[in-house]
């Protein structure tokens, strides 16, 4: 599923969006919300740091907590790589992702994004609603939409609580993304594979057949 577009409305008429442009403001913002948090960030300083005019980030963000909303799914996108997909087996594609999960799980720039997203939750609510109502939600639909499929199909128990069940998995990756230990990609490998096993995405090797 795409990601909305900027700032979660429709784009204003006039010259064409410059995508070097766009991506340069997000790594700034990105930058910048690592360096000092939401308090460390501000619509000229990404203008600066990203080499643009501050109007043209007014012209795309009405707001620094949409920009850092729209940082942080960018590098999301990128760590991930892909989106999972309706026409395609939902164990397979978990098969395939988890070295791409687990390359973004070990990563530094990851871990430090997560970690200033967590200490913003409660001091910057409306960091967390544009992020929340513009990515997560949507996001999250689709991944309930494969999961109610794969219960339809029997590929998971029917008596599977999907809300539940994607809170298992995410909440297991944050929290490990949290801890002060990181993982190494082999290490994260094994993690995920331990967490949708545990959750039932996974068959367990050890068992027969």
């Amino acid at each position: 599923m795409s990601p909305p577009s900027p700032g979660g409305g429709s784009r204003p008429r006039g010259r064409p969006r410059d995508p070097e442009a766009d991506a340069a403001i997000l790594r700034a913002a990105m930058d910048l919300f690592i360096e000092g948090g939401v308090e460390g960030t501000s619509i000229e300083q990404v203008a600066k740091r990203a080499g643009v005019g501050k109007l043209t980030v007014y012209r795309r963000w009405s707001s620094k907590e949409e920009v850092i909303a729209q940082a942080i799914e960018s590098v999301r996108v990128e760590a991930v790589g892909f989106e999972m997909r309706a026409d395609v087996p939902l164990r397979e594609q978990i098969e395939s992702a988890i070295p791409v999960w687990a390359q973004a799980l070990s990563s530094p720039r990851v871990r430090a994004m997560v970690a200033r997203v967590f200490g913003s939750a409660a001091r910057h609510p409306a960091l967390m609603a544009s992020y929340w109502e513009h990515h997560v939600v949507p996001r999250r639909k689709a991944i309930r939409a494969l999961l109610e499929h794969a219960k339809a199909t029997g590929a998971l128990s029917e008596d599977t609580v999907v809300e539940v069940l994607i809170d298992m998995v995410v909440g297991a990756v944050m929290f490990r993304l949290l801890q002060p230990e990181p993982l190494d990609a082999e290490g994260a490998r094994r993690y995920l594979e331990a967490v949708y096993r545990q959750a039932g995405l996974l068959p367990d090797p050890t068992a027969g057949g």
